[in-house]
């Protein structure tokens, strides 16, 4: 394991934060974005520092403008030094037909979910290669391998992370910089709560049976994924037993794409 410096885009809540919490339990060094204030940011990274004893910071960073990522990535580096782990983690969700879908949203989905992990692996990427190591973990979706209906952008997206994901790791595998997808099915996070509250109304029935209820048209596992469960699977491939694990897309889904 040659960097302890780690960038996780939209690591304020969900995966993201159970995956920095993760990491700042075995050591790492923690970049943590979102959309919150510099104060709440600041004081979520203070509270990780005090925790774990590791270094870690805030910024505030739209990821569909490039200058504003661009400032993410050099705050992570004044902060921590060159990142050698790069988790894209960041994403945004809306549901429609495709003939009603919105371009304004369909534009914010590519722009978040697809191209901020292109401009941060341009970004990043490079220096890996110079040092003769990195890790690439971009958070993609069972809609990265799989559609649904109402998902068009989404789904667009996430497969294109999975396809870009493929090249970036095989234009940089001899220089040990590996890069892969996780793939999770449906996980307990804020980004699933419209669809449950849509599935309550249909059905009339109350939040929590919608949980169960939508989760069960999709997978024979009945539970929703505990996102601490990602921040494992992310400390697996930044590990050394993952060295040959690159151009992977790894579906932690309860069995979704085995149906």
């Amino acid at each position: 394991m040659n960097s302890d410096n780690v960038l996780i885009t939209g690591s304020t809540s969900g995966i993201g934060l159970a995956t920095a919490r993760v990491l700042a339990g075995r050591g790492f060094n923690l970049m943590l974005n979102g959309l919150e204030s510099g104060s709440e940011g600041d004081s979520l990274a203070q509270g990780l520092q005090r925790e774990f004893g590791v270094k870690a910071a805030y910024c505030q960073a739209d990821l569909s403008n490039v200058d504003q990522l661009n400032k993410l990535i050099d705050a992570a580096e004044t902060s921590l030094g060159p990142i050698g782990i790069l988790v894209n983690n960041a994403g945004i969700q809306f549901t429609s037909s495709l003939a009603e879908f919105p371009v304004e949203k369909w534009n914010a989905i590519i722009a978040i979910n697809l191209s901020a992990a292109f401009h941060t692996m341009k970004r990043l990427m490079p220096a890996m290669k110079d040092a003769g190591w990195g890790r690439v973990i971009n958070i993609a979706s069972v809609h990265g391998l799989v559609a649904s209906p109402q998902k068009a952008a989404y789904c667009a997206a996430k497969h294109g992370l999975v396809g870009l994901s493929k090249v970036a790791a095989l234009e940089y595998a001899e220089y040990g910089v590996t890069v892969n997808c996780i793939c999770p099915g449906w996980t307990e996070t804020p980004i699933l709560n419209h669809q449950f509250n849509e599935f309550a109304k249909a059905n009339g029935v109350s939040f929590e049976e919608a949980k169960r209820g939508l989760i069960k048209t999709k997978t024979p596992y009945p539970e929703l994924i505990k996102p601490e469960a990602i921040g494992r699977m992310i400390q697996f491939l930044i590990s050394d037993s993952a060295d040959a694990i690159t151009g992977a897309s790894l579906p932690i889904d309860g069995g979704w794409t085995a149906l």
